[in-house]
Order: C-alpha cells, then sequence, then structure tokens
C-alpha cells in the first residue's frame, strides 16, 4: 500500500462538497467578472492610443483569463504533500526567472519587469509571490527547529530574501513589500516570537531607509502622497486625477463606460488605477460593491484556515490570504491618496496577466485545501510560540522562540 502511494500521479480527482470552497469559487467568480467588466470599460482609450480597436487590451485579458481558469484547475487537483515538497525547486525556478528579467528583461514606464515568451509577457515577481507561500510552508513544516536561532533563519530564508532584493531593483517596490509581508505574516502565525519579529521588522525598516537614501527618485515618488498638491505636474499629478474622477462619479457615477479621465487625463486607467475608473462609472455604489466583494473573499478563506486540521496547509491559505487582501488595501488605499502609488494591482481587476493567473492559481490551491482531511492536529491559536511547559522540544531558555511544531498527522516531507 506504501509503495501504491509514493507512486500516485500529481493529480487527484477534483474535490468537490466542502460549503467553504464553493463558497470561495462564488466570490472569485463575482470578483473576476466585475475586474473584466472594469477591464474592459477602463482600456477603451488606451486601446484607441495604442491604434488598435477599443476591444484590444480586453481580448487579451480574455486569453489571460483563460489561463488563469486552467492553472485554478489544475491547482484544485493537485495533490499537496507532492505541491509543497517541491516547495524548494519553486522557489529556485522563481529565483532563476528573476535574474533573467535582470539579463533579458522587457522594459516598460522605466521598469524591467517581464520576460516576453511572445505568447504572453511574463512577469516573474507575480510568480515568485506564490512560490514564497509555499516556501515557507515547506521550511516551517520541515525546518522549525532551526529557525530559532538567528543565523539558521537568515539562511533558510535567504531564498525569499534574495527574490526580494532582485524584485526591488527591477524597481518594484510595491511587490517587494508584499513579499516581505507574506513572508512577516506567515513567520508570525508559525509562532516565531515577538522579538524575533521585532528584529526582522528593524532590518527591513533599515533596508528601506537606505534603499530611500540612495534612490532619492523613488523616495520623492513614494511621499508625493503626503504632500501631493506640491508638485501637480509631475509626481502628484496621477493622485490628483485619480481623486477627480472619484469625486466626479458622486452615489451612482456616471454610468459604465462613461468614464472622461481614461481618455488620456488619468495614466494607467485599467491597470493601477482601475478602482478610481470603477468608482467614476459607478459610483461610491459601485466601490462599495467592489469592497464587500473582497471582505467577503476575506470572510471565506479565514473560515477555511480555521476548519484546516493541517498546520502546514493553514500556512498556505494564511499566506495567499495577506498576499490577496493586503494588496487590494494597498492599491485602494493609493488611489484615494491614503498611500504611496506603488503600482501594486488590484487583485482579479487590474489588468496584468502574470497576475490574474497567479491570483487564480492561489484561489484552486486554497480551494483544494478547504477539503483537505490529512492532518488531525490541533489548529494554531495565534501567533504566540508554545510556552515552555506545552513544548517538548524545548531544551532551554534560550529557545522560548521556537516556532511551533506542525501538527498535521503526517509529515509530508515523507
Amino acid at each position: 500500500m506504501a509503495k501504491t502511494s509514493n507512486t500516485r500521479g500529481i493529480l487527484q480527482p477534483t474535490p468537490k462538497g466542502s460549503f467553504s470552497g464553493r463558497m470561495l469559487l462564488l466570490v472569485t467568480t463575482l470578483l473576476v467578472s466585475f475586474g473584466t467588466i472594469m477591464v474592459a470599460s477602463a482600456s477603451e482609450g488606451q486601446s484607441a492610443a495604442n491604434g488598435g480597436s477599443s476591444f484590444s487590451i480586453i481580448l487579451r485579458d480574455l486569453v489571460y483569463l483563460g489561463f488563469g481558469v486552467f492553472a485554478l484547475y489544475l491547482m484544485m487537483r493537485v495533490r499537496m504533500e507532492k505541491l509543497v515538497r517541491k516547495a524548494p525547486l519553486l522557489i529556485l525556478v522563481g529565483l532563476v526567472m528573476l535574474v533573467a528579467v535582470r539579463l533579458v528583461g522587457v522594459t516598460s514606464n522605466g521598469g524591467k519587469r517581464w520576460l516576453n515568451l511572445h505568447v504572453i509577457l511574463l512577469q516573474p515577481s507575480e510568480i515568485f509571490k506564490l512560490c514564497t507561500v509555499l516556501f515557507l510552508a515547506w521550511l516551517v513544516q520541515l525546518h522549525h527547529d532551526e529557525l530559532v536561532q538567528w543565523k539558521r533563519l537568515l539562511i533558510w530564508t535567504s531564498p525569499v530574501s534574495i527574490g526580494a532584493a532582485l524584485i526591488l531593483v527591477e524597481p518594484d517596490i510595491g511587490t517587494t513589500s508584499v513579499v516581505v509581508a507574506i513572508a512577516f505574516v506567515m513567520l508570525a502565525v508559525a509562532g516565531l516570537a515577538a522579538r524575533r519579529l521585532f528584529q526582522i521588522a528593524l532590518v527591513g525598516a533599515a533596508i528601506f531607509f537606505i534603499y530611500m537614501k540612495m534612490k532619492p527618485y523613488s523616495a520623492a515618488r513614494f511621499f508625493a502622497f503626503l504632500h501631493p498638491n506640491n508638485d501637480l505636474v509631475s509626481s502628484g499629478y496621477q493622485l490628483l486625477q485619480s481623486k477627480i474622477g472619484l469625486g466626479a462619479g458622486g452615489l451612482t457615477g456616471l454610468g459604465l463606460g462613461n468614464s472622461r479621465e481614461k481618455f488620456g487625463l488619468l495614466p494607467n486607467p485599467h491597470t493601477d488605477f482601475i478602482f478610481s475608473i470603477l468608482g467614476e462609472e459607478l459610483g461610491f455604489v459601485g466601490t462599495i460593491i467592489a469592497l464587500s466583494l473582497f471582505v467577503w473573499f476575506l470572510f471565506v478563506t479565514t473560515r477555511i484556515a480555521k476548519q484546516c486540521t493541517n498546520d502546514v496547509y493553514r500556512l498556505i491559505v494564511v499566506g495567499i490570504t495577506t498576499w490577496i487582501v493586503l494588496e487590494a488595501i494597498i492599491n485602494i488605499a493609493s488611489v484615494v491618496g491614503g498611500w504611496a502609488v506603488t503600482g501594486v494591482p488590484l487583485p482579479f481587476f487590474s489588468y496584468g496577466g502574470t497576475a490574474l493567473i497567479t491570483e487564480l492559481a492561489a484561489v484552486g490551491l486554497i480551494y483544494n485545501i478547504a477539503h483537505d482531511q490529512s492532518g488531525a492536529g490541533p489548529t494554531l491559536k495565534g501567533v504566540v510560540a508554545p510556552s515552555r511547559q506545552n513544548d517538548p522540544y524545548d531544551r532551554s531558555r534560550d529557545q522560548k522562540a521556537r516556532l511551533r511544531r506542525p501538527t498535521s498527522g503526517q509529515r509530508l516531507g515523507r
């Protein structure tokens, strides 16, 4: 029987029956449908400016959506234990792609972030987010004992750190911050001591400060949201036009397709600032509907995490939820002037092929986990590491920072 289990393929029959899983698919379908409609409307002006038909960008978006649905289907069927076991290889592939961007990547709007595969433009930094989630789950599951030591923690998390550094020099501050946040939250939920988390935060803040000192232009653009009226021609222009569009929408909006900002006034209307077009065309009502869908998504994924009996898989749900929800918060905050404009997309809405494909693949993984019955251990009760009395692996006072040992029924690495 053991031999048969080891020779099983990587795919399993499509899991069915979980109410939370069905709700996840429903809210994701609503988010993607709403987002596709908004891309069709918001991209009209840019499509005309590119010399094509009004539908050229949305047609490409539908192609990406097709790839995304296929990725979701594959992740619904993948055997989680095999996928997590391959996490080190996956993050290595992610790093190789990020290095390839530096060598042969495509430059656009001042950033070198894409690989031209001719069929699609691939953005490896988006894929690296999912690689980070899987790698950290694998790391906590198999090497939690070593993460107590500061040096070991730095060594084992170095693939994530190197990837974040490669993304930062593209330059892409927004995606770098999301990758770092995913890692930070997953380690916190896994039980890394507050003292160690504080040290990590200090290191991150120091790196950010040094980067801003070395890149004064990036610093000026990043902090422009604090004083947008000081430079309305340059760094404050996008935010000004975004607020004009949102204000023009009023309660019910100008009507779907009737945005004025998308015709050359607001740069990137179908990518970074699609929420502004949504507010202009559908008004306050439309923005509340979009926000409600993201809150529903958070509620469903949190429910799945709580119900999961496998601590390793729960960490994966936590990482993906952090990624999707944090990006939504950052994007919406930036277009209303509450945070810096860093190019973070609005998940399921912003046009961007690799982002949509990877987000749908991540949803497929959560759906898969919603049906998992592999573990029977107790759930993680918070972000505080277990006490010494309850941790049989604690051998000294210095080991209070030990990560909580995963309690799934079987170790995935075997």
